[in-house]
C-alpha cells in the first residue's frame, strides 16, 4: 500500500506541474499555490481541492467550443478525439495528445492480462467503430500485446459470429447486451457455439458485467467462455479490471488513478462497506486530466489490504452497482435499472425487455414488456412469475405484459431499456 501511494503522489506532482503551464479550466478552478504543495500527504492534498463535476465540463465546452479549455498543451498537440454517448444530457468532447493516449492503452493492457489474455490470443471487437473511446483503446491494447486484434464493425450479428468462428476467436469484448444478442442470433442461425473457442468475454459499456444474473445467462449461452467485467469512461479513461480471483468484484487500477469514495449527499468520505459514489484523480492524462472528478459511479469499497488475487489496488465489491442519475422512485421505494436487470434476467426465457415510467395522478409508475425466447411454450406464466419476482425484489407491484417475437430493439452499444411517457 506504502509503495502505491508513493507513485501516486509522485504522479500527483508531476501532473500539478503540467498543469500550471496553462490549463486555464483548473487554473481558474484551483488557486495556484495548491499546484506547489509538498506531496508528502496524499489525503490532506485531495482533500483541499474541490471536486469536479461532469456538468463544470459541460457548461465549459459551452462557453469555450468546441473543446472547452481542459487542454494543457496548445490545441496542435493533440491528436485524437473521443466524445461521450451522451446519454444523460449534452455530449463531451474529449482530446488526447500521444502520451495520454499510451497511458489509457496501458491501462487497457492491465485490464486484459488481468482477464488472461496475451500473446496469441484473437481478440474480437462485435462494436462498430465511432468516437466512443474504449474499443478504440481496448483494439490498440491488443494489437500492441501480440494479440491477433478483429474488428466487427459494419457487419450483422450473424456475419459476426460466422467471422468469429472462421478466426477461431478466443476472446470477445462487448457489451452485456451484446453478448446476449449474439447469443440470440447464434439460435437464430443454427450456429451452434459450443463449437466457439470464445473462453473469455470481456464486458463494458453497462452494469451487467456485475449483475450475477446477466453474468450467468451470458455464460450459460456461451459454453466454456468466463465473463471478466470492466468499466471505464471518456473523461477518465479505462478505470477498473475483474478481479480474477473473486467473480463480480473490480480493481481500480491504482497506479493510474487515486480512487475516492464518498456520501454522494454530504460529500465526506464513505466507510469502507458502505455505499457511495466514486470520485477519480487522473494521474497519467496530463494533457486533459479530470481531478477529483465525481463519476457519478455507486460503488461499495472494500477496506485497504491485500486481495486474494495478490493485488493491493482498491476492491469494489459487486462493481458498480448502479448509477446515481438513473435512479427512480417508485411509490417511495428507491429503484435503479441494475436492480431491476438482476430480476429480469433472473427469469429464464426472457429474450428482451423494456421498461416505461410513467406518471399517473402525481406518482410515478413502473411497467415491464418483455419477449420470451424462442420455444417458450408458457408466455402468460412467464409473465406471471416475472411479476412475482419483481413484487418480491422491490415490494412493489409492477405489471408486465407481452411483446411480439423480435418486436423490441436489440443494442449494439448501450442498451437504452428504459422509456419515460407522457403524464396519464
Amino acid at each position: 500500500m506504502d509503495e502505491i501511494r508513493k507513485r501516486q503522489c509522485a504522479r500527483l506532482s508531476e501532473l500539478f506541474q503540467e498543469l500550471s503551464k496553462g490549463n486555464k479550466f483548473y487554473g481558474r478552478k484551483f488557486d495556484r499555490k495548491l499546484f506547489e504543495q509538498p506531496m508528502d500527504d496524499l489525503t490532506g492534498v485531495l482533500s483541499s481541492l474541490p471536486f469536479t463535476s461532469k456538468q463544470e465540463l459541460v457548461d465549459d465546452q459551452l462557453a469555450h467550443p468546441p473543446y472547452g479549455t481542459n487542454l494543457t498543451y496548445p490545441l496542435e498537440t493533440y491528436n485524437r478525439f473521443s466524445q461521450t454517448s451522451a446519454t444523460t444530457g449534452t455530449p463531451l468532447r474529449w482530446l488526447d495528445t500521444p502520451r495520454s493516449w499510451e497511458w489509457m492503452v496501458d491501462n487497457w493492457r492491465v485490464v486484459f492480462e488481468a482477464a488472461g489474455v496475451g500473446p496469441g490470443d484473437r481478440v474480437y471487437f462485435a462494436f462498430s467503430f465511432g468516437p466512443f473511446i474504449g474499443f478504440w483503446l481496448a483494439f490498440e491494447a491488443a494489437a500492441k500485446m501480440g494479440c491477433l486484434s478483429l474488428p466487427g464493425g459494419g457487419l450483422a450479428s450473424a456475419a459476426r459470429l460466422r467471422a468469429m468462428l472462421d478466426n477461431a476467436a478466443t476472446v470477445l469484448c462487448c457489451t452485456p447486451t451484446y453478448a446476449l444478442r449474439l447469443a440470440e442470433a447464434a439460435r437464430e442461425e443454427r450456429i451452434d457455439l459450443s463449437g466457439s473457442r470464445v473462453r473469455v468475454i470481456i464486458v463494458a459499456g453497462e452494469p451487467g458485467g456485475s449483475v450475477p444474473a446477466t453474468r450467468a445467462r451470458i455464460e450459460s449461452l456461451w459454453p466454456g467462455a468466463r465473463v471478466f467485467d470492466h468499466h471505464g469512461m471518456t473523461e477518465v479513461g479505462p478505470v477498473t479490471f475483474e478481479c480474477p480471483r473473486r467473480t463480480g468484484w473490480l480493481h481500480v487500477i491504482e497506479s493510474a488513478y487515486v480512487a475516492e469514495v464518498i456520501d454522494p449527499e454530504t460529500a465526506e468520505p464513505s466507510e469502507p462497506g458502505q455505499s457511495g459514489e466514486l470520485v477519480l484523480t487522473t494521474l497519467g492524462r496530463l494533457g486533459s486530466p479530470a481531478i477529483r472528478y465525481r463519476t457519478g459511479d455507486l460503488v461499495r469499497r472494500e477496506p485497504p489490504g491485500q486481495c486474494a488475487c495478490g493485488r493491493y489496488d482498491m476492491a469494489l465489491e459487486g462493481g458498480i452497482l448502479a448509477r446515481l442519475d438513473d435512479m427512480i422512485t417508485i411509490r417511495g421505494v428507491n429503484v435503479y435499472p441494475s436492480a431491476v436487470e438482476e430480476v429480469v434476467r433472473g427469469i429464464n426465457g426472457v429474450a428482451e425487455y423494456r421498461v416505461e415510467v410513467s406518471k399517473r395522478r402525481t406518482m410515478d409508475e413502473l411497467r415491464i414488456q418483455i419477449e420470451p425466447a424462442s420455444g417458450c411454450e408458457d408466455a402468460p406464466g412467464l409473465a406471471r412469475r416475472l411479476e412475482t419476482a419483481l413484487a418480491a425484489a422491490f415490494m412493489l407491484r409492477v405489471p408486465v405484459t407481452l411483446a411480439d417475437a423480435g418486436s423490441l430493439p436489440r443494442f449494439e452499444m448501450k442498451a437504452r431499456r428504459w422509456t419515460w411517457a407522457e403524464d396519464s
